[in-house]
């Protein structure tokens, strides 16, 4: 009998030892690595402990609180940017009687063209000297700003980047949307209730999850941006990677610097992996603590209606 009973709580760790597996493979041994190497002078070459020296540096180093500043911007911006505009097209489109066949794919278009490719492309689009853009706008006698070239427009030039590729958020709301109960509307319409009430008590509480999903998703996405933002900068700067060139990310004025970008810097370009491991940490940690806001956030919500 005990053999037995033995064998049955084996065969749970059985059927999950695949996962199991994995998931030490994958986040814990790295995890524990990155934070071994923490405290190590670490350049793939040479291992020296040092104790806290990393983490003192970090707290003196001033282009990783630029970037903070910069990463927490565009989670601050762009992220709810992002939803409202997807979710107001994806409701603007469900309403529609004719032609929505054809906006949809206007809209999700954008959102599967590969990110260096599009960024390519909106930086030239949006070129005030070359661009396609200025060049209309130029007929009307508007002159419109240097998106990529000027800090203060810069990282507003990202964040129309990013909603141009709001796609993938629009076909998310657009399910969610359809699958709220018709009778909830009419039965609002006969009280009285406007387009605007209806929204507000009955849509949005209805879709309340996934708009947690593309919160919480957002926000992650947001803190590891990296891609778009180091090739605006590049094309926008000219640089090159010819001998001898050494490019520097957050151009214009480290006004596009990103924490990941910084990281990547610090890792791959000055081979300071020892510190990268603090950034990497510190990554982490900030993902968790705003997810865990997040989720706290919206289960209160749902408290309260309930």
């Amino acid at each position: 009998m005990a053999a037995i009973t033995l064998g049955n709580r084996l065969r749970p760790l059985a059927y999950l030892s695949p996962w199991l597996i994995g998931f030490a493979l994958f986040f814990v041994y790295p995890l524990i690595s990155t934070v071994y190497f923490s405290f190590q002078r670490y350049d793939l070459f040479t291992l020296e402990p040092v104790g806290l020296l990393n983490y003192r540096y970090f707290l003196q180093d001033e282009a990783a609180w630029t970037s903070i500043r910069n990463t927490l911007w565009l989670v601050v911006v762009m992220v709810p940017l992002r939803v409202v505009f997807g979710l107001g097209v994806a409701q603007l489109i469900t309403r529609l009687k004719a032609g929505a066949g054809i906006f949809r794919t206007i809209f999700y278009l954008p959102s599967l063209v590969p990110l260096v490719a599009g960024t390519l492309g909106f930086v030239y689009l949006l070129n005030p000297a070359t661009g396609p853009v200025q060049a209309i706008l130029g007929t009307v006698g508007v002159r419109s700003p240097d998106w990529f070239g000027d800090p203060a427009w810069s990282k507003w030039g990202l964040t129309m980047l990013a909603l141009w590729s709001v796609g993938d958020l629009m076909v998310i709301f657009m399910a969610a949307l359809l699958d709220v109960p018709k009778q909830l509307y009419e039965a609002a319409a006969l009280d009285g209730a406007t387009g605007w009430r209806q929204f507000v008590h009955i849509t949005l509480p209805v879709i309340r999850p996934v708009l947690m999903f593309a919160a919480v998703t957002g926000v992650i996405q947001t803190l590891q941006y990296f891609t778009q933002a180091m090739v605006a900068a590049r094309v926008a700067s000219g640089a090159t990677d010819s001998a001898g060139s050494v490019f520097v990310p957050g151009y214009p004025d480290q006004s596009t610097l990103t924490f990941p970008e910084w990281l990547f810097h610090q890792g791959f370009r000055d081979f300071a992996m020892g510190y990268a491991c603090v950034l990497a940490l510190v990554l982490f940690a900030v993902s968790m603590v705003f997810t865990l806001i997040l989720l706290r956030q919206f289960r209160g919500f749902g408290e309260e209606d309930a």
